[in-house]
């Protein structure tokens, strides 16, 4: 477990989950410091090593979340939130956290569109997604993803917070 990395992850993947669950957006007075933060504490914390670390984790995040970003497919909160976190907890640290979110991701996903009566609707989405993304024709005719007239999205800052700490107990 990166213990330097808990408790300043703990208080803002929270507090980030909150904020998205309210207002659909993670603010970037949250998730810009953080980003900061987390290269200057794992420099001073691990010298070279440790500042190495911390870019591999944010370019292991622009891999992971820039080009659903590019495709409107999540927004850009997630994004920095994901560097920032990236920043703090490193590559590979960073990679599972990343397959948890995924699966709670899903789940909730599919509760809400059960909950909202939508999961065809969503399903059809999603294989339009697929077709697209085989073809090369994200953007051709009604958009993709978020910018989709009437697509249902989460607010995915509560899953990627599970998927993260829970990443603390699986290292």
């Amino acid at each position: 477990m990166n213990s330097i990395a808990w408790w300043p992850s703990v208080g803002v993947l929270i507090t980030a989950a909150i904020i998205d669950l309210c207002t659909r957006r993670i603010p970037n007075w949250l998730s810009l410091p953080f980003l900061i933060a987390g290269i200057v504490v794992q420099s001073v914390n691990g010298g070279w090593h440790g500042l190495g670390s911390s870019f591999a984790g944010i370019g292991i995040a622009i891999l992971l979340f820039g080009l659903p970003c590019f495709f409107r497919l999540m927004g850009m909160g997630d994004l920095k939130l994901a560097l920032a976190v990236g920043a703090w907890i490193g590559p590979s640290q960073f990679i599972f956290a990343f397959l948890v979110t995924g699966m709670v991701a899903g789940i909730m996903a599919a509760f809400y569109a059960l909950r909202h009566r939508a999961l065809g609707r969503c399903l059809d989405n999603a294989g339009d997604l697929v077709v697209r993304a085989a073809t090369g024709s994200f953007g051709a005719d009604g958009g993709t993803g978020l910018d989709k007239k009437g697509a249902l999205s989460i607010p995915y800052a509560p899953a990627f917070a599970i998927g993260t700490l829970f990443s603390f107990f699986a290292q």
